[in-house]
């Protein structure tokens, strides 16, 4: 199928592989052996439709095996990061000038081409992330779905409804690109989030330049890879690898940058929309932030919920990719009825949870993603034990990678610092509800509002928590992790950002502008 045909087709989620399969696994181990092989390899810097070596190299690590280098890359100089905006600020005007139709063509090869890749794909998340395979598989599937979904809602903003048409004039509106813009991904979904980020503005008709997060910068460049094969023009992406410190802010506060496109931290993030808001020297524009910070994201388990499959869906949506999840369930907050019988089922389950490689597909959960990731979370875990009581984990496991036990804390207030700040780690803090209102008034008790989750089988408290829950992506009877693109738009109110939906119908809005024309007949 062509990508033209492609599009005309409705849109349809990836499905995944299964690794259980003899068959499956045999490809995905010759995957493995394919990405470690490249191991070491450095990587130039993409700026101005060229390749770029500074010396200044950033190495990334296998967070299961530190001692293994998957990737050295040259660090932009300020003076490259500024000729990356510079240029694709100068080469917008041409790419603007595409058809729709031809950008989102080249979104459609783009998907494809990752589709081919999948199991490599894969194997990098596996190698420079630390996800385990059915992690990694999920997110690659959803940096297809991005590419497929955001292609066929750019053709929807090309040909928008028709305005009210007045007597004697004929009106139209049509959607522009805006400029060039920044690409400032995660490193906890470096393929998914930077891919659908990333797409979305090209195929709006933007340009862009990509600063990868310093743990996955090898991933990026990977997706570097793909655009270029899928045709994408030299010049319309940057991939600009550096520190925050060093050319962070100069890309955000660049005059002709015209919007950023932020994932990961709350402090992070709110410096990204102070820096944004004060305009430059010869800046005509109102820089748009798109943001997406993080959550304190609560389940709520009621007296009448099937505790079983409760059990199930926090467990995974706690420690599923060892919890450096923005949507992972932090806080668990149940009914007093069922406390003790929910606390008993949980802590058995999670302690059969197995800790190690992320390639090793027996384990459940994988290293997390560095030293300073490990040391911040093991500070978490002593503020725990003086805050609540340990259920189970609290310690590093054996390897030489950071792993780290899957831990719960019980009897957790709602003033305590592990049910209050995000942890980004596998701690789970489980508190105690007087009834299902007390439950829903301790899940909207946080400065977030990402995902929360409810169970219980009443028709009426699912009515409540309809109303009542504030979160931007609420579920009922299922985990809160896991959104699917065009089933379960992303993205949280208050601290968790600008709720830009990703994967929605709305979402491209945020990389367009609306221009009416009337013309008197």
């Amino acid at each position: 199928m062509t990508p033209a045909s492609a599009l005309a087709a409705a849109f349809v989620n990836e499905p995944y592989l299964d690794f259980s399969k003899p068959e499956v696994w045999a490809e995905a181990e010759s995957a493995l052996r394919h990405v470690t092989s490249h191991s070491g390899r450095e990587y130039p810097l993409w700026i101005a439709g060229a390749e770029h070596r500074t010396g200044d190299l950033l190495t990334s690590v296998n967070p299961s095996h530190p001692s293994e280098v998957v990737g050295r890359h040259h660090k932009a100089t300020v003076e490259l990061a500024t000729r990356a905006i510079e240029d694709a600020h100068a080469y917008f005007p041409e790419w603007a000038r595409t058809t729709a139709q031809h950008r989102a063509e080249l979104v459609m090869r783009a998907g494809a081409l990752i589709r081919e890749r999948k199991l490599e794909f894969d194997a990098w998340l596996v190698v420079e992330a630390g996800k385990t395979w059915p992690e990694a598989e999920a997110e690659v599937g959803e940096a297809i779905d991005f590419c497929e979904y955001y292609a066929r809602q750019m053709m929807k903003f090309a040909s928008p409804e028709a305005l009210v048409q007045l007597p004697g004039e004929h009106g139209d509106m049509v959607y522009l690109p805006l400029g060039v813009g920044v690409i400032i991904p995660p490193w906890n979904f470096p393929l998914a989030i930077l891919t659908g980020m990333t797409v979305a503005a090209l195929v709006a008709g933007n340009t862009v330049v990509i600063k990868p997060s310093s743990e996955t910068p090898t991933i990026a460049q990977k997706l570097a890879e793909v655009l270029h094969a899928a045709g994408f023009p030299p010049r319309s992406f940057a991939m600009c690898v550096g520190s925050g410190s060093v050319i962070g802010d100069l890309l955000v506060e660049h005059p002709k940058t015209r919007f950023v496109s932020f994932t990961g931290s709350r402090e992070v993030g709110l410096r990204i929309n102070e820096l944004a808001a004060k305009p430059r020297k010869g800046q005509i524009w109102i820089k748009r932030v798109i943001a997406e910070m993080g959550g304190k994201d609560a389940i709520v388990v009621d007296r009448e919920a099937d505790i079983d499959a409760a059990v199930a869906g926090v467990a995974q949506s706690a420690f599923g990719y060892q919890g450096q999840k923005c949507s992972a369930c932090s806080r668990v907050i149940v009914d007093d009825l069922v406390y003790s019988e929910f606390l008993d089922k949980l802590r058995t389950r999670v302690a059969a949870f197995t800790v190690g490689p992320a390639e090793d597909r027996a384990n459940f959960m994988g290293p997390v993603i560095s030293a300073g990731a490990q040391r911040n979370i093991l500070r978490y875990i002593e503020t725990g034990k003086a805050e609540a009581r340990l259920v189970t984990g609290g310690a590093t496991t054996n390897g030489d990678g950071y792993f780290l036990q899957p831990t719960i804390f019980a009897g957790v207030d709602s003033t305590a610092r592990i049910f209050q700040e995000e942890i980004f780690g596998p701690v789970l803090a489980v508190t105690r509800a007087r009834d299902f209102t007390h439950a829903i008034e301790l899940a909207n008790d946080t400065e977030y509002g990402l995902t929360g989750a409810v169970y219980t089988r009443n028709p009426e408290k699912i009515r409540q928590a309809r109303e009542d829950f504030f979160a931007g992506n609420l579920y009922i009877n299922r985990k809160c992790t896991g959104a699917m693109v065009g089933a379960h738009p992303f993205g949280g109110f208050n601290m968790s950002g600008t709720d830009s939906k990703a994967g929605g119908p709305d979402y491209l809005l945020q990389f367009l502008q609306a221009k009416v024309i009337a013309e008197k007949l």
